[in-house]
């Protein structure tokens, strides 16, 4: 293969990527609405350990698990980022209870 030939395969690569960090904002979409109803924190170190520790697990290589950790750590503030600010949107939304309303 020439470079033209590998510069076609990235590019269908980034849009598989694409696909499936948008499937994943979905997802973490999905969580956000449940920690919202169920009260519980956007953000989990817990849970976020547990993946890092996936990720490792998964990597093939070449990359470094240190530099697939950080690919995750960004791809993780993103989507925390996303249920914060659906979360935000959703208070701004819903009526708070003002005690001299009830009244």
């Amino acid at each position: 293969m020439d470079i033209s030939d590998w510069r076609k395969k990235i590019d269908e690569l980034d849009r598989q990527i694409v696909t499936l960090v948008s499937e994943r904002a979905r997802a973490a979409q999905a969580i956000g609405r449940l920690k919202r109803a169920t009260d519980l924190p956007v953000y989990e170190p817990n849970r976020e350990k547990v993946i890092f520790e996936n990720i490792r697990g998964f990597n093939p290589g070449p990359l470094p698990d240190s530099a697939l950790v950080q690919v995750y750590e960004r791809i993780i503030d993103v989507m925390r980022a996303l249920q914060r600010d659906e979360r935000l949107a959703a208070e701004k939304a819903s009526p708070q209870s003002d005690p001299d309303l009830t009244n």
